[in-house]
């Protein structure tokens, strides 16, 4: 709890104001959460009567920018609900993360909550929570074959649709390049999902050459820059680059920058971070995704708590996780140009208008 705290009170800068919007977001989206299925979340435990209940959140890292965003929403929303949250961070590591999940377990939480480094990895620590009676829900990322008992997320096909519409919409036809995120983690492929359910039409019909596909081995791989790098081609003109997130568009444009090729070839990402917004508003990021973090982090921590005091969870649908069927709640994303900054990441408060227009001469 006190490393929770520290995090929150300590980081960089603290993230959102909720006030009575929060508590009209946080009723709201409960009611939206009363949909046909029941989630019977994992072998029953002794209940934890009136005592607050402790909930485990095992976070991957802190390296993306959105993280921060989402512990502070989460952590506070728990909190509003009477319980308390541990939180580890594993730094990237797929067995740091382990360790730090048995430890978890082993301090007797309530529920689990998970953002897997390694979706294949973290599968047997997940079962073992199981095991002991400790509910387990996917957090934005889905862990393989674990059988959790929720994974909650934003939809990620369409967050690959949505970006991939956008591009052919501004370029019908030329060389397209998709830089993929993380081979390790299964929303990279369903982002990549989302894509070639656009691209592939295309492509068939001879309007769209995909000049290539990268797989790094995590988001934040330096391999990403010499591979992108091999695939320019003196002389080739590169319509466009879909990238499985803002932070690889940024090494993907400073490659293009390094090759004069800003402004002649759009490129893509998800997350609307503050730099890739600030790209787009000057003109070398075409578009992002912007996935509104406190509602998914709103009903995940209210789901949270009440799969903590064995409480049933209600959902809509279900997702394979490679063996098992489990329970899936799809967040909708919202794509993002330079037309739609004011009534999307600006109008919401993720960002002000004076960052996002800081390096705007106007």
């Amino acid at each position: 709890m006190h490393n929770a705290k520290h995090m929150l009170q300590h980081g960089p800068r603290h993230v959102h104001q909720f006030g009575n919007f929060y508590f009209s977001l946080l009723i709201i989206l409960f009611a939206a959460s009363l949909s046909l299925n029941l989630v019977s979340c994992s072998k029953a435990r002794k209940p934890i009567g009136d005592r607050a209940p402790i909930i485990g959140f095992s976070l991957d890292s802190l390296v993306v920018e959105r993280w921060r965003r989402d512990v502070d929403s989460f952590t506070k929303a728990a909190h509003d609900l009477g319980a308390e949250v541990v939180l580890r961070v594993a730094n990237q590591d797929a067995n740091t993360q382990i360790s730090q999940v048995k430890e978890l377990l082993n301090q007797g939480i309530d529920a689990l909550v998970i953002i897997p480094n390694d979706a294949e990895k973290l599968t047997e620590v997940c079962r073992e929570a199981k095991r002991r009676g400790v509910p387990v829900m996917s957090y934005d990322r889905l862990v393989h074959n674990a059988d959790v008992d929720l994974y909650i997320s934003f939809d990620n096909e369409k967050v690959g649709s949505l970006q991939a519409q956008a591009a052919s919409e501004a370029v019908p036809s030329g060389t397209y390049i998709i830089v993929n995120g993380a081979i390790t983690d299964n929303n990279a492929f369903m982002i990549n999902k989302g894509f070639h359910a656009v691209l592939d039409p295309l492509i068939q019909s001879g309007r769209i050459h995909l000049a290539g596909e990268i797989w790094p081995s995590d988001w934040i791989s330096d391999e990403v820059r010499t591979r992108f790098e091999t695939l320019l081609q003196p002389g080739q003109k590169i319509d466009a680059v879909l990238c499985g997130n803002d932070m690889l568009a940024e090494t993907v444009i400073s490659v293009l920058s390094e090759n004069r090729m800003v402004g002649k070839t759009i490129v893509t990402g998800q997350d609307a971070e503050l730099a890739a917004c600030q790209r787009i508003a000057e003109g070398s990021q075409f578009a992002t995704i912007y996935k509104p973090i406190d509602a998914l982090a709103l009903k995940a921590a209210g789901f949270a708590v009440m799969m903590a005091r064995g409480e049933k969870v209600r959902y809509d649908n279900k997702i394979d996780d490679g063996h098992y069927k489990v329970p899936y709640i799809a967040l909708e994303p919202i794509l993002v140009t330079a037309k739609t900054l004011g009534s999307t990441v600006i109008k919401d408060g993720f960002h002000t208008r004076e960052d996002v227009y800081r390096n705007v001469k106007r």
